[in-house]
């Protein structure tokens, strides 16, 4: 046994107006009554495994050291995808191995099992469709409570790979694309400043996007009149697509995927 983590993080594809989630909560709170439990978000589009690690990326190091993170994203629950647990710094992570876990880490975990014990389970015959209550929020419960990845499961070496889609730069430019749109609307990309900026040199941009082009880089969303788009970098030190007091992916025609190029001129 280790020191209780007491601190439980959870985040999933099920919304919010179902049982799934309670059913997890209530599996968790029967294993360890006293641990607190805090939601990220159970809003993740249905199956999409990268946008939730973009998601935990923007939360998950904002928690304090010995909390656990249970993830259900889950599209391949029932098949031969492996449940896994496994430790990277000072966190824990319970979910599925379908590749968000390499997506959300950087580098390779510290350590890492699969759930293969019962015996740390809801039941030794868990629902084909329903992971997240019977397996993973039991194992997330214990972990919360002192057990060591060493209990609940055995060590594995490596974990199913999925990788971010890089955006493309040369002299004259850059190509990325939108990955998520959050609630505001805002279109945020897969390019990061520090790339930018060195591929920039200090030039004057131009940004085309969805049926606009925008003609400079702000600060803030303030920096231009209520209703207008702009290009800025948000908090997450991605290039973000925005309208002031509006939703961009509306007013500007912007899907998730959609390309985003920046010629510096």
């Amino acid at each position: 046994m280790t020191a209780p983590a007491r601190l439980l993080t959870l985040t999933t594809d099920f919304g919010t107006r179902d049982a799934y989630v309670p059913a997890m909560k209530g599996t968790v709170l029967s294993i360890n009554p006293s641990v607190t439990m805090v939601d990220i978000t159970h809003e993740i589009a249905p199956q999409d495994v990268m946008e939730a690690a973009f998601v935990l990326r923007g939360a998950v190091p904002y928690f304090p050291d010995g909390t656990v993170h249970l993830v259900v994203v889950d599209p391949g629950v029932g098949t031969r995808r492996r449940a896994v647990a496994l430790r990277k710094g000072g966190h824990w992570f319970v979910g599925a191995d379908n590749g968000l876990f390499p997506l959300l880490l950087d580098g390779p975990p510290d350590e890492a099992v699969e759930l293969n014990r019962p015996a740390f389970w809801r039941t030794p015959s868990p629902s084909d469709t329903f992971h997240g209550r019977d397996i993973f929020a039991p194992v997330a419960a214990h972990l919360t409570a002192g057990r060591t990845l060493a209990d609940v499961g055995t060590p594995i070496e490596t974990l199913q790979p999925l990788h971010w889609a890089l955006p493309l730069i040369d002299e004259e430019g850059i190509q990325g694309w939108v990955v998520h749109v959050d609630r505001f609307g805002n279109c945020i990309t897969n390019i990061p400043r520090q790339a930018f900026e060195k591929a920039r040199n200090g030039r004057a941009i131009k940004c085309f996007v969805g049926n606009t082009i925008l003609q400079r880089l702000h600060r803030t969303y303030g920096e231009v009149a209520s209703g207008e788009p702009l290009v800025l970098f948000g908090s997450s030190d991605f290039l973000e697509i925005a309208v002031n007091a509006g939703n961009a992916a509306e007013l500007l025609g912007i899907r998730k995927g959609a390309p985003v190029n920046v010629v510096f001129v």
